[in-house]
C-alpha cells in the first residue's frame, strides 16, 4: 500500500498528483469519496489531477475527455482506452492507495521507466 497523504489534508473536490511510476491522480470528491486512477490522459499526455472534477468525473485540462473515477471509463472522446483505476483505503483518517497490477493504458510516447518488477533505485 502506498500512503498518500491524511484525508485532512485534501479538501472535498480538490485532487493530488502522486509520484510513483506512471504517476497517479487521487481525488477527493465533494461527496467525501475518494479515488485514484493513473494520473496520465489516455489520449495525450496530461495531468488528469490537474482536470476539473464534477462529480465522479474527471475532464482532461487539454482536450476534454472525460473518465469515470469509479471505473476508469471514457465518458467523453477523444480519448478512447480507460484509464487504470487503484483501490484506496481510508484508515484512521489517511490515504491509501493499493497499485493495480493491470497495464497501465499510457498515450503514444509515454511509458513507464521501471520495469514491471517493483525494482527500487
Amino acid at each position: 500500500m502506498l500512503s498518500v497523504c491524511p484525508l485532512s489534508s485534501l479538501a472535498r473536490g480538490d485532487a493530488l498528483r502522486v509520484q510513483a511510476d506512471p504517476p497517479i491522480a487521487v481525488f477527493h470528491t465533494e461527496d467525501g469519496e475518494v479515488f485514484a486512477i493513473d494520473d496520465t490522459c489516455t489520449h495525450q499526455d496530461a495531468s488528469l489531477a490537474d482536470g476539473w472534477l464534477e462529480g465522479c468525473e474527471v475532464e482532461c485540462p487539454l482536450h476534454a475527455s472525460r473518465f469515470d473515477l469509479r471505473t476508469g471509463r471514457v465518458d467523453a472522446p477523444p480519448a478512447k482506452r480507460p484509464v487504470r483505476t487503484h483501490r484506496v483505503l481510508v484508515e484512521d483518517g489517511h490515504i491509501f492507495v493499493e497499485l493495480s497490477t493491470d497495464e497501465p493504458n499510457l498515450p503514444p510516447g509515454v511509458s513507464v521507466t521501471s520495469p514491471r518488477a517493483g525494482g527500487g533505485a
